[in-house]
């Protein structure tokens, strides 16, 4: 039976804890958690036996030590490992255990980053490889006590993905030392409910057997990905969604605007290199001269196809140096707007937040602009592996000089 779920002053129904033995995973459904205050208390533990507790990799094992069913429990909340979900594409991006300095790549003492290893490697193999493979379930923390959201079965890989694109181990540096960790790349099946009688094949050994949904099945026979996508509704960020909310976040912005303080023209150069991360595909782009820039202060193109054949969309691109608290407005979107002709698209990236109404105006009227504010501009730094002030201030340093 469902119980209400207190959340952001609305309510929203989930299982309770006494009940979580033998519920079914429903995707965005609510799991509570215990209230007695203890690792008692977490809902993954009582939905998967034997996924203990406590730690983003939880995987269910066989007495013989089988990996049969891994839990990923996702906080959402860490800055410097941002697992990220995009719905739009059913894609879901997430970062391996080894966060520190001082240990090799696959030496965590939960041994997720070896799991995930073995996981891609027989991904690209057989049929029987896959079947091998453990189904990933993926939970998220919903900032209330321990209480977890359901958001999907899990395959690694993705429809469009390959083996470098699926597993990358990427280097990072924290307080000096130099370490690596895993970005792994998940699609979120088409699988609206998990039943708890799959749940209870798998762990005894049988991943395919006669409750196996259908998505799952066709991923181990053939991999082929049958992704849960689903369209956005026309979308206006709030200023609290367009700005970081953590502290370090909002030094990252503030160290940004510092810098160009006394150049915004130099930021321009820093925007094009900030629309690069974002939009690798990004071809030619020229920086407009500061005293005729007719509105824009890039030009460039966006390049498709096949490398042996691409073609090029044409673009302009506005940048907005703006300390935090400030706003893009109206004008400054529908000078960006004016400048953008036939079969070309606008990017305008700030380091601050754009204005409500010109918001609306852009996604209402259904111009072509990509809006790129604070947070996506916090968030594309971090996961290029900047993700301190002191990092983004020593990669302005080596890519926009401050002149003499």
């Amino acid at each position: 039976m469902a119980a209400p779920h207190a959340k952001g002053g609305s309510f929203e129904t989930g299982v309770p804890f006494d009940q979580l033995k033998q519920a079914d995973l429903v995707l965005d459904a609510y799991y509570y958690g215990g209230r007695a205050g203890n690792l008692g208390d977490e809902p993954v533990a009582r939905l998967i036996p034997g996924a203990g507790n406590q730690g983003g990799f939880r995987p269910a094992r066989s007495k013989s030590g089988l990996v049969r069913l891994v839990a990923l429990d996702s906080s959402g909340r860490d800055p410097d490992w941002p697992d990220a979900l995009d719905e739009q594409t059913g894609a879901f991006t997430y970062y391996g255990d080894n966060k520190q300095p001082g240990a090799d790549l696959h030496e965590t003492p939960r041994r997720g980053n070896l799991l995930l290893r073995d996981v891609f490697a027989r991904s690209y193999g057989s049929a029987n490889d896959r079947r091998l493979i453990p189904p990933f379930l993926l939970f998220v923390r919903t900032g209330t006590g321990r209480d977890a959201r359901f958001r999907g079965l899990l395959a690694p890989g993705g429809p469009s993905s390959n083996p470098d694109d699926d597993l990358q181990a990427i280097w990072r540096t924290k307080k000096g030392l130099r370490f690596q960790n895993y970005r792994s790349r998940f699609t979120v099946l088409d699988v609206p409910i998990v039943r708890r009688a799959w749940i209870d094949e798998i762990l005894a050994g049988q991943v395919d057997g006669t409750n196996c949904p259908t998505a799952w099945r066709d991923w181990i026979e053939g991999r082929a990905y049958r992704p849960l996508v689903a369209q956005r509704t026309t979308v206006i960020r709030m200023k609290e969604d367009q700005v970081p909310q953590d502290i370090e976040g909002k030094r990252i912005l503030s160290t940004i605007h510092d810098w160009f303080a006394d150049d915004r023209h130099g930021f321009e150069q820093c925007a094009v290199e900030l629309w690069r991360m974002m939009a690798p595909a990004t071809g030619r782009t020229e920086v407009t001269p500061r005293s005729r820039d007719g509105g824009r202060d890039a030009v460039g193109q966006y390049l498709l196809g096949p490398a042996a054949d691409t073609i090029g969309l044409d673009f302009a691109l506005e940048a907005k140096c703006y300390a935090p608290g400030n706003s893009v407005g109206v004008r400054e979107v529908s000078r960006l707007i004016s400048r953008i002709r036939h079969r070309m698209f606008g990017v305008l990236i700030t380091t601050a937040h754009i204005d409500r109404q010109a918001y609306e105006e852009v996604r209402t009227d259904g111009h072509p602009i990509v809006l790129i504010c604070g947070r996506d501009v916090v968030d594309t730094l971090r996961s290029h592996g900047y993700t301190t002030a002191t990092a983004v201030q020593d990669w302005l340093a080596q890519r926009f000089p401050i002149p003499a």
